[in-house]
């Protein structure tokens, strides 16, 4: 189980909690709380040294198809934007939009900035980026503005079951 009190905040230990059970209790025990919100990839690379590639953006999307809507998770690397286009594409849906703040914490009961790839009500269809395979290390929100942790492009992958995808269409490999 992870080494931060699991008091902090009930986001932090679901996704302390979802890490251990699936077998990453090393990521659950890295999970840091940082001095100040980062609730952009920029401010989050500042806080821990890295390049801004190496950060994990959690973007939730209102994915629509038909009367259909959904919630759709891309984790993208911090260098490049995730293009709409691409996300439907891949996703099957008709049209991604913006999702508000009480959509994604109604889909991921977390706040925007501190979205984590796990720990959600239920699994959402995820794309990860695969510009976050050029870093050794990716650092993703750990269920508040405040948490990360450190994790690999492969176990992102393995730990949401999501799919793999250039999400910036543009070849971008997350770096600068």
């Amino acid at each position: 189980m992870s080494t931060i009190d699991q008091s902090w905040h009930p986001s932090v230990a679901k996704v302390a909690a979802a890490l251990a059970e699936a077998g990453q209790q090393n990521a659950a025990a890295g999970i840091r709380i940082l001095p100040a919100e980062v609730r952009t990839a920029a401010q989050a690379a500042e806080a821990l040294g890295v390049e801004v590639g190496a950060i994990a953006n959690s973007l939730v999307f209102r994915g629509r198809a038909g009367e259909t809507e959904t919630a759709l998770l891309a984790l993208t690397s911090g260098a490049h934007r995730a293009d709409t286009g691409i996300l439907a594409s891949l996703t099957g849906v008709d049209e991604i939009g913006k999702a508000d703040a009480d959509f994604v914490r109604a889909h991921t009961g977390q706040p925007i900035g501190g979205v984590a790839p796990v720990g959600h009500p239920k699994a959402l269809t995820t794309l990860v980026d695969t510009a976050l395979r050029a870093h050794d290390v990716v650092w993703a929100a750990a269920g508040h503005p405040k948490s990360v942790y450190p994790t690999t492009f492969a176990r992102l992958v393995a730990l949401t079951g999501g799919t793999p995808a250039d999400v910036a269409g543009d070849g971008q490999d997350g770096r600068p």
